[in-house]
């Protein structure tokens, strides 16, 4: 058995998982996650400010003393779609070298996809039928990955919470012609990954990350976050709709009096969930699948 350290560094977060992994089997000792939009304004200026390069380094800091108290043996961080997309992505690499001591691994959206159907597979309910196509909703971008036991195809596409929200939904709450904009923004990309991966193939959809866990704890009517509810739960099209609908008439501060809303999520859930029903409706999914475990317990998988 061997204690290993998963860090994944996305454009809205950074989470971290400590498991133990003994084979195939990984068992889970602590899973944290920090609001730190590291990708901020990525989209319009190609940099990383450098206020959210010390958010992110303050969120590690306290990481790195919990992998070193817990003694995980191995650890991989893998940063994605904002780290991709910057100019000045070598000032965010020395940080990570600086506080965690391992340097972080810029992955390309392939591989993100992998890693992200490698956690969200293992372990699904037997009776949700292959083929898959898992759908990981990320701040920055989209991954969309199509398979049975290993990946057949993956891509991924620049559409996420963050960005569309900073490219089109400026009004609190968004104007008509916001959303229509974001809209088409986004079927255009749903419609080119879902052709790129035959994913209008698959049988089961399985949606991962916050902006779909947010949205089926919402649907689900949880008064508190709870991810063994909100793990595996099965949400119809029709309450994913009525959801994404409901957030972007809200304003922000209607948003964050939602009582499973993560303060830091509030003013990009509208962009997130306009994303997943896009997907659902253009896959002709009647459900989607929520996972809470997603590209972090890939990573973890990853250091046998």
């Amino acid at each position: 058995m061997t204690r290993v350290a998963a860090i994944d560094c996305g454009t809205n977060s950074i989470r971290l998982l400590v498991a133990d992994l003994d084979g195939d089997r990984l068992t889970e000792v602590v899973r944290r996650m920090e609001i730190v939009r590291l990708g901020q304004g990525v989209d319009r200026t190609g940099r990383l400010a450098p206020e959210a390069i010390e958010r992110t380094r303050v969120a590690l800091a306290d990481y790195t003393a919990q992998i070193k108290e817990l003694g995980a043996d191995r650890v991989r961080m893998v940063a994605t779609s904002a780290t991709r997309d910057a100019a000045n992505a070598d000032d965010f690499r020395a940080m990570v070298v600086d506080t965690l001591g391992v340097a972080p691994e810029v992955v390309s959206g392939d591989e993100e996809a992998r890693l992200s159907f490698t956690g969200a597979v293992r372990g699904l309910p037997a009776d949700l039928p292959a083929p898959y196509l898992v759908v990981d909703i990320g701040g920055g971008s989209t991954e969309f990955v199509h398979g049975g036991a290993e990946v057949d195809a993956a891509l991924s596409v620049d559409i996420g919470c963050v960005r569309m929200t900073e490219r089109h939904l400026h009004a609190d709450p968004p104007t008509p012609d916001q959303i229509a904009a974001a809209e088409a923004d986004i079927t255009a990309a749903v419609d080119r990954a879902l052709e790129a991966t035959n994913g209008g193939d698959a049988r089961t959809l399985v949606g991962l990350a916050g902006s779909v866990t947010t949205v089926a704890a919402i649907a689900l009517g949880l008064t508190e976050y709870d991810p063994q509810a909100i793990h595996h739960a099965r949400i119809r099209y029709a309450d994913v709709a009525k959801v994404s609908a409901d957030l972007l008439d809200a304003t922000r501060k209607e948003r964050l009096e939602i009582p499973v809303m993560h303060p830091g999520r509030a003013d990009v859930i509208g962009a997130g969930a306009m994303i997943l029903r896009i997907i659902m409706q253009r896959a002709g999914a009647d459900e989607v699948v929520a996972s809470e475990h997603d590209i972090l317990d890939g990573i973890a998988y990853s250091l046998r």
